[in-house]
């Protein structure tokens, strides 16, 4: 009996058994995955099947004509943008101000211009000559109004006009969320109101201004296309005219939308870095650049090669 004890004693004791995770199965992202693919393989066999010259697009892909469509389309978008941006920041200092005046011209500037679709702004600014034979500034400018109002002159007044409200609130909103406190040891600094607002106040709504903006950038790049409809050639418009002649209309539509999306994925990358530029003053640590997460990964996977 005392051997039995002494031999029971000295055995240690048996540790707890190891959990086996069995994890859930998601039998409905299979499905919805298998649907999916469906879809996208019935969507591809339907465009392979009809009646579509694929040849064309390639053909015509670096065309003079679309290039020069492509240019004017990025120069109309960079101007238009910088009549909305300048005219956003005045419209949105107006509508904080405490003039009663100027808050209400800048309110009912918003109120008209987002209230109204782009193409009806288009279409009156193009048939103001109809109302007006001339354009009078006395001793500055006197001139028809179908010669002063050109297609390009159409294109801006209508995109960047309408671009400076969306931007006004934008840059109110901006504004708004820098603390009062800011602004009020700026004034007790003895700073002006309007040099509080360029070094003190502008600077830190930055982070809040800049997403929306590449968002309305990335916007009005593909918002061009309606300047067509006022006879200004850009890469819309000549991918139409390209494909009337050709007899390849609905190809020159792909062609179109193949530089669209090139030119708005170029834009998105750059909005990307400059968003984590104006990061740097909310977060810690900022989120790897895609070049830095493809290094990793193969920082990884070299890793794990080695100990194989």
């Amino acid at each position: 009996m005392t051997a039995d004890i002494d031999k029971t004693v000295g055995t240690p004791a048996a540790g707890p058994e190891t959990i086996k995770a069995i994890p859930v199965r998601h039998y409905g992202r299979y499905v919805t995955a298998v649907i999916a693919i469906a879809i996208l393989v019935a969507i591809i066999y339907a465009f392979g099947q009809g009646k579509i010259n694929w040849h064309a697009v390639p053909d015509y892909f670096f065309d003079d004509r679309i290039m020069t469509g492509v240019g004017k389309t990025l120069l109309l978008t960079v101007l238009s943008m910088l009549i909305g941006i300048v005219g956003g920041i005045v419209l949105a200092v107006m509508r904080l101000s405490k003039n009663p005046v100027t808050s209400s011209i800048s309110w009912f500037y918003i109120w008209f211009f987002r209230g109204t679709p782009v193409l009806v702004q288009l279409f009156l600014w193009f048939n103001l000559g109809l109302v007006f034979e001339y354009i009078n500034l006395g001793p500055i400018y006197k001139d028809y109004w179908s010669d002063f109002m050109t297609p390009l002159l159409t294109a801006l007044l209508g995109l960047g006009l309408n671009e400076a409200a969306y931007m006004a609130e934008i840059c109110r909103a901006g504004l708004l969320a820098v603390d009062e406190g800011q602004t009020e040891a700026a004034h007790a600094l003895g700073m002006s109101h309007g040099k509080t607002l360029r070094r003190i106040v502008i600077p830190q709504a930055m982070r809040v201004i800049v997403p929306p903006t590449g968002n309305e950038v990335i916007n009005m790049l593909k918002t061009t296309s309606l300047v067509a409809a006022v006879q200004y050639p850009e890469l819309f418009r000549y991918a139409q005219d390209i494909g009337q002649n050709s007899g390849a209309p609905v190809e020159m539509y792909f062609l179109a939308a193949a530089w669209y999306l090139i030119m708005t994925s170029v834009l998105s990358v750059g909005q990307y870095y400059i968003e984590r530029y104006y990061a740097r003053g909310s977060s810690r640590s900022l989120p790897p650049t895609p070049w830095q997460k493809v290094r990793a990964h193969l920082t990884t996977f070299s890793s794990r090669k080695v100990a194989a």
